[in-house]
């Protein structure tokens, strides 16, 4: 890999500096009564040792992907999805990549049966919308019993009751079939909230070659691994209608962020929107702008609401004149985007709205001709 993607030092500092709200030594959140009612709930259920475990977020690239088993060639793997540090070492994807170090870690003096609650922030790169950040915080609740205690679906079926009828109450989950390299039998999670499907996790029965060379042989043990996404969770349990307000240091939001009381709406500030068109490589995603645009903006990445594709033209559709316009080359697509500015408790000044307007066209456009359009 390249050393230009890694990080900088500025960029791992200000992932590392970043709250977890998750961690009650962090300061007193909601998040972290989720987690709790979680624990009673798996507790309730599956009686075992479980153990909390808030690892470094800097983990080796091994534990990360391959000892959960993740293809050599797999697609999250690519720097423009993950955050490297080194050959070796990145910001983890995922609170799961604690999970083989500490099966082994059991080996020697195994109870019969044994859990795991890990949690805190995760590192991605990803688009900008209002169910969307690049650090959002995950739990991982693995259990591992004995193959005699009961079978696979059961445990599976009765675990993700438990959970979703504890954390999200007044919501129906559904579940729809969702492979995954850690696990057999995945599903993946999703909120109904008006109208809208909104993922909320994954889970299923852990891989029994995961169990087996984690030193839990596979003849004797199964288990169950579930991976929530701790911000949408929150956002749905209190009825929040942005991720950003989970951080939003106004006294009358930060009040609102110490219990799961239902969400008392701030007054709305009125929305600027501003379009733009650009020229990108073919292979060029959302979440890779995404990534590109909170970069771009730095501390005023938090004026941005959304960020849009309208429409995505190829270099073959569009006008000789349009073409020229534009500076595209063959192997280039003009995307339409709309940038939508909102600030939770500020109006945005028209100022402002242009000259976030200009950042974000020129960290993205690839194009011969630098004119914002």
């Amino acid at each position: 890999m390249s050393t230009h993607n890694y990080l900088t030092h500025e960029q791992l500092l200000h992932a590392l500096s970043l709250r977890d709200l998750s961690n009650p030594y962090h300061g007193i959140h909601a998040m972290q009564q989720l987690i709790s009612e979680a624990e009673t709930a798996v507790s309730s259920l599956w009686p075992c040792y479980l153990q909390r475990v808030n690892a470094n977020p800097i983990v080796p690239v091994y534990e990360n992907y391959d000892a959960l088993g993740y293809p050599s060639d797999g697609a999250s793997r690519d720097a423009r999805y993950s955050r490297y540090i080194s050959n070796s070492l990145m910001l983890r994807t995922q609170t799961s990549s604690t999970v083989p170090t500490w099966l082994k870690s059991w080996q020697s003096l195994r109870p019969e049966s044994v859990g795991i609650i890990s949690h805190g922030l995760v590192y991605r790169r990803d688009c900008i919308d209002r169910w969307h950040c690049a650090e959002p915080h995950q739990l991982d609740i693995w259990i591992v019993l004995p193959k005699h205690q009961a079978e696979d679906n059961q445990i599976l079926k009765e675990s993700i009751s438990a959970l979703m009828k504890t954390l999200l109450p007044n919501h129906v989950v559904q579940q729809s079939k969702s492979p995954h390299p850690y696990t057999i039998n995945g599903i993946q999670l999703d909120a109904v909230d008006d109208q809208s499907l909104i993922e909320v996790g994954e889970c299923g029965n852990i891989d029994p070659d995961l169990l087996t060379r984690n030193g839990w042989p596979s003849n004797n043990y199964t288990g169950v691994a579930i991976g929530l996404g701790l911000d949408r969770i929150l956002m749905l349990r209190k009825g929040i209608p942005d991720i950003r307000l989970l951080r939003d240091p106004d006294p009358r939001i930060e009040q609102q962020m110490l219990d799961l009381s239902p969400w008392r709406p701030v007054s709305r500030q009125p929305k600027a929107e501003r379009d733009i068109s650009i020229v990108v490589e073919q292979n060029c995603d959302m979440d890779i702008i995404g990534d590109q645009v909170r970069i771009a903006l730095g501390e005023q990445a938090h004026w941005l609401e959304e960020l849009k594709l309208l429409s995505r033209t190829n270099y073959q559709q569009l006008p000789r004149s349009a073409v020229e316009r534009l500076g595209m080359s063959s192997d280039q697509v003009n995307l339409l985007l709309r940038i939508s500015l909102r600030h939770p408790t500020k109006s945005v000044p028209t100022s402002l709205a242009n000259e976030l307007r200009n950042k974000i066209y020129l960290s993205l456009n690839q194009g011969h001709n630098y004119l914002a359009s």
